[in-house]
């Protein structure tokens, strides 16, 4: 059979209709940039101009340009040329190149118009050159001074000159230029105004300036204008357009004598808003942004007392037309009927047209156009293009643009495949959809296996092509297709429908209690039929749980969900939900879990009452989280504790119910805060937030200063000392203490007070004191309230006088090269007491860094002087001293230290080591001038990690030593002298196992091996120090 040739060539392009509904996508050309309006200087006429059209569509866009409706030959002339869409024009013709333009942006999908763009162009003529006439007016007489424009496009402004550049005639209430007309009007001359006037006018849009001759203004000789009434010269129209948005501007001046007054207001007499402007004293009424709400009457009043004048005019409000519905790009299939509308706001009312392809619509056939709404019954796909609404009035007009794609293919099932295998549960309702992409829609068939389906009263079918199966089982199962056909083919869909047992919760989550740190296990297990994927997932309070929380933790298999909750918290509190999910069907168990935990933290506590040792508290009681609270805690925080601290209460236990307490044992004039905690079954909880910092009342204070003392001083001085009451025991503001003294054997105490909060010594100075006599002391305290305890009596001596006498048969003799040994005799009889003895020394006057001393107690007769320098003099001297200070001293005698030891230690040591007898010689040690003669030698041993060192001394330079063969050995040895000891050897070790052997200090044995130990057991190895 031969289809007919219009079928074949709607085959031919149902591939490429079918991509493009698959990509979703409209391929007509879409504006990206429209041309706008062009104001152009005429002075820039060697320029070029450039109307701008750029759009995108696939293919890309190609263009063409109209201008005044003629479309445009760009070969012709050569003076125009496109840059992508854009208009490009050179050597700007002022009466060629000015009209209405307007851009074409057409590929093979459609066309559509660009908004209208006006090119103009701007210039300002010369004013002729010719001698204006002077004008004669008397003095109070109004007058008009006209500018006379010349030619001209683009906005103007006008100003005037008074006599000469650049001294501008000045508006205010009796001179206004007029920016309508130009015109200066003066509304009464005075004597000041006569000179020459010369009208200035300025193009905004060129930037140029041109000047008119010179107008004379001269006084007439016969007489003095007298006084009459306003009459309006500048008066705005009856009928004034405005449009929506613009800034409207009403001129209104009046010539008069006395100068008039201008006055405006709204013909329905509501006030203006605070939008508008009044300028120049009033003769310009200024309307920004104008609104509907703006039209209307409007008056200008010029008054004086000889009366007034009224100018009235009405507003009228324009818009051109702005969308409020469009259409938008639309894909349908062939044979549907197309319904598009469009609406525009505007004043006045727009009227309509329909474009297709830059093509006017008309109502024809299918086609049906009526004021905004454009309707095609019918669709072919010659229907398919780009499509345009036109909303135009006489202030503008607008397109907007949409893409008609008109769809014809076979059933494609592509995307919307029946699954493979559906699973359902036995009694549930199964649905399958069957949506082919077909234009126009296909018809469905449904087969179960090769047998067609009908309608029942389980079994439904759709006009959408849905097959509904409800209450399905068992014989359900099965495999099912749908057939889909239209006029362009045939498709087919199959999948298998398996039906299931229902799934079972056979354990799941209780409601529990348990408490805070703990762990718990809530199950969710289940039946399900084998066939199904189970999955399991937890909600708390209404959010997932999510993997990673350290706090849960699925546990279970298969068939198992189980939620382990670890370290449970308060805020683990709540509904727990296990979601059992399959391919069939989704289950739920609910348990809620009781956390208790310490009770939450109370309310703030609040001091009702203060004394000087106690606080009243109150307090709101927190949560107790699953648990009575029991008792309460109270804490308190001063300036002088190391963070919080308990306190005593009264009641001393508080007990839950109780939300108030008594704080005792407080200091007075200490700025406490409060805080209290509240206890239950599981512990204490968090504090509340703490008071506000309260002082206690000030007392007498209760504390007097400890560890008072004295003593020392010097002559005729009392010295007594205390321990400082610390800040938070002074129990008020002007603290200070008081001293209270008498000598031994005196009954009346005297009394001093010192305000130092921080006093710790106080020193009494007086001529009679007897030097080191006993005096009876005691110290107490006070501050603005009172006084408060005195301290224990204690007893203190006053001030010694240092010693007269100085000791007897003072020696010296130096022990080595850094001591001197100095003796002297013991005062046994001296008026003053003596606490021991001084010896200063030094090396010789020139010297005083070397200068030292020494003091020993009073028991001793005898100091050694150490840390001196070998082979010096030094210069000593003793005296005796006591608390306050030393006595005289003796004449200095003189003593010089030993030459300093030997610098270097013994060389060459040798060992022989037989059984446990160790027997050492080395080289005697050879000195040096300077340098003490070596008298013998010491030689030092002790065990290897062991601090006892034992030793011997010898004159000769050997020696033998008994060390038992328990342990290793270090030895070392050092020269003698009468100025000590010299440096010792390097540490010389003796191994335990090489109980035969000889070796000197350079030999490391316990490295060796055992042969080489043996090998070395009869030789005899040399070193050096």
């Amino acid at each position: 059979m031969t289809l007919p040739w219009k079928q074949i060539l709607l085959l031919s392009i149902i591939d490429c209709v079918a991509d493009c509904l698959d990509s979703g996508s409209f391929h007509g050309p879409r504006w990206r940039m429209e041309p706008g309006d062009l104001f152009i200087p005429i002075d820039s006429l060697e320029e070029e101009a450039t109307l701008t059209c750029d759009a995108r569509g696939v293919p890309p866009p190609q263009y063409r340009w109209s201008l005044n409706g003629t479309l445009i030959n760009l070969g012709l002339g050569g003076r125009r040329r496109l840059s992508g869409g854009n208009l490009i024009i050179q050597s700007l013709d002022r009466y060629q190149d000015a009209g209405m333009y307007q851009c074409t942006a057409y590929n093979t999908e459609g066309s559509i118009l660009s908004r209208r763009a006006r090119l103009q162009f701007a210039y300002l003529d010369h004013f002729k050159p010719h001698t204006r006439s002077a004008v004669s007016v008397r003095e109070g007489q109004g007058v008009v001074l006209l500018c006379g424009t010349p030619t001209s496009s683009g906005d103007l402004s006008y100003a005037w000159v008074f006599n000469e550049y650049p001294y501008f005639v000045q508006q205010d209430s009796r001179r206004f230029v007029s920016q309508e007309t130009g015109n200066l009007y003066i509304a009464k001359v005075e004597t000041s105004d006569v000179g020459n006037y010369t009208c200035v006018v300025m193009n905004s849009v060129t930037k140029g300036k041109v000047h008119s001759s010179p107008t004379s203004l001269v006084l007439r000789t016969d007489g003095v204008m007298g006084e009459y009434e306003p009459k309006i010269e500048v008066h705005f129209p009856d009928n004034v357009p405005a449009a929506k948005g613009s800034v409207v501007t009403l001129e209104c001046f009046a010539l008069g004598n006395p100068v008039p007054e201008i006055t405006w207001k709204r013909a329905n007499g509501i006030p203006f808003p605070s939008k508008v402007k009044m300028k120049y004293f009033n003769a310009v009424l200024e309307i920004p942004s104008f609104q509907q709400d703006d039209t209307g009457g409007y008056e200008c009043v010029a008054e004086n007392k000889m009366g007034k004048n009224i100018a009235t005019g009405r507003l009228a409000f324009h818009a051109k037309p702005q969308w409020i519905q469009t259409m938008k790009d639309t894909a349908m299939a062939i044979e549907e009927r197309l319904y598009w509308e469009c609406r525009a706001n505007a004043k006045p009312k727009p009227s309509y047209s329909w474009l297709k392809n830059n093509k006017i619509l008309v109502s024809e056939d299918r086609i049906h156009v009526d004021d905004g709404i454009l309707s095609v019954s019918v669709l072919t796909v010659a229907d398919a293009g780009m499509y345009q609404c036109m909303a135009e009035n006489k202030y503008g007009v607008i397109y907007f643009s949409a893409e008609l794609m008109v769809l014809a293919s076979p059933p494609d099932f592509t995307g919307n495949l029946l699954r493979a295998l559906l699973k359902a549960k036995a009694g549930s309702t199964v649905s399958l959809e069957c949506k082919p992409q077909a234009y126009p829609t296909a018809s469905i068939v449904w087969k179960k296996g090769n047998l067609p389906i009908h309608t029942s009263d389980r079994v439904t079918l759709s006009p959408d092509g849905t097959l509904r199966l409800s209450n399905v089982t068992k014989s359900d199962a099965g495999s099912y297709t749908c057939f889909a056909r239209n006029r362009f083919g045939t498709s087919s869909t199959t999948g298998r429908l398996l039906v299931t047992d229902p799934t079972r919760i056979t354990q799941g989550p209780v409601d529990m209690e348990i408490m805070v740190g703990e762990s718990l296990v809530l199950p969710c297990q289940v039946a399900s039929d084998p066939v199904l994927d189970v999955t399991f997932s937890w909600a708390f309070n209404g959010q997932l749980i999510a993997k990673g929380d350290r706090h849960f933790e699925p546990v279970g298999g298969r068939l198992s969900g189980d939620l382990m909750v670890r370290n449970i918290q308060l805020i683990h509190a709540g509904k727990y939900i296990c979601v059992v999910d399959t391919d069939v069907e989704s289950l739920s168990a609910v348990a809620i879990l009781i956390v208790k935990g310490p009770p939450g933290p109370p309310d703030t506590a609040t001091v009702e009452e203060v004394t000087d040792s106690t606080a009243q508290l109150s307090w709101s009681p927190g949560r107790d989280n699953g648990s009575p609270i029991t008792t309460y805690l109270i804490q308190a925080r001063t300036p002088f504790t190391v963070g919080w601290q308990r306190v005593n209460t009264v009641p001393e236990v508080i007990e839950g119910r109780t939300l108030t307490a008594t704080v005792v044992d407080l200091n007075a004039w200490v700025e406490y805060e409060f805080r209290v905690l509240a206890r239950n079954s599981v512990g204490v909880g968090e504090p509340s937030p703490s008071s506000l910092k309260t002082r206690t009342e000030d007392a007498v204070p209760d504390s007097a200063p400890a560890d008072v003392g004295g003593g020392g001083g010097s002559r005729s001085e009392l010295v007594v000392t205390w321990e400082p009451v610390p800040e938070e025991f002074q129990n008020g503001e002007s603290f200070g203490y008081i001293i209270a003294f008498r000598a031994f054997g005196e009954v009346v105490w005297t009394h001093v007070a010192t305000s130092a909060t921080g006093a710790s010594r106080y020193v009494y100075r007086n001529d009679s004191i007897v030097p080191f006599s006993p005096f009876h002391v005691k110290v107490g305290a006070y501050n603005s309230k009172g006084q408060g305890p005195f301290s224990p009596v204690v007893t203190i001596y006053s001030a010694e006088e240092e010693p007269s006498v100085v000791p007897g048969a003072v020696g010296a003799q130096s022990v080595s090269a850094s001591e001197i040994e100095v003796t002297w005799q013991s005062l046994s009889f001296t008026p003053e007491r003596v606490l021991g003895y001084e010896v200063v020394y030094w090396e010789d006057d020139t010297k005083p860094e070397t200068m030292g001393k020494v003091r020993v107690p009073s028991n001793q007769t005898t100091a050694t002087v150490s840390g001196l320098t070998g082979n010096s003099q030094y210069f000593l001297t003793v005296s005796a001293f006591n608390t306050a200070g030393t006595g005289p001293f003796l004449p200095a005698i003189n003593a010089t230290t030993k030459k300093p030891p030997p610098g270097q230690p013994p060389l060459n040591v040798e060992w022989t080591l037989i059984g446990s007898l160790l027997i050492l010689h080395w080289d005697a040690v050879v000195t040096m001038e300077t340098e003490s003669e070596a008298t013998g030698y010491k030689v030092s041993y002790r065990r290897l990690k062991h601090r006892e060192v034992s030793s011997l001394t010898t004159t000769n330079s050997t020696a033998e030593l008994t060390l038992p063969a328990d342990d290793d050995y270090i030895v070392h040895i050092r020269a003698l002298s009468e100025g000590g000891l010299g440096p010792a050897t390097d540490a010389i070790q003796i191994h335990k196992l090489s109980m035969s052997a000889r070796g000197s200090r350079g030999w490391s044995l316990n490295r060796a091996p055992l042969s080489l130990l043996l090998a070395i057991a009869l030789s005899t190895c040399r070193s050096t120090s």
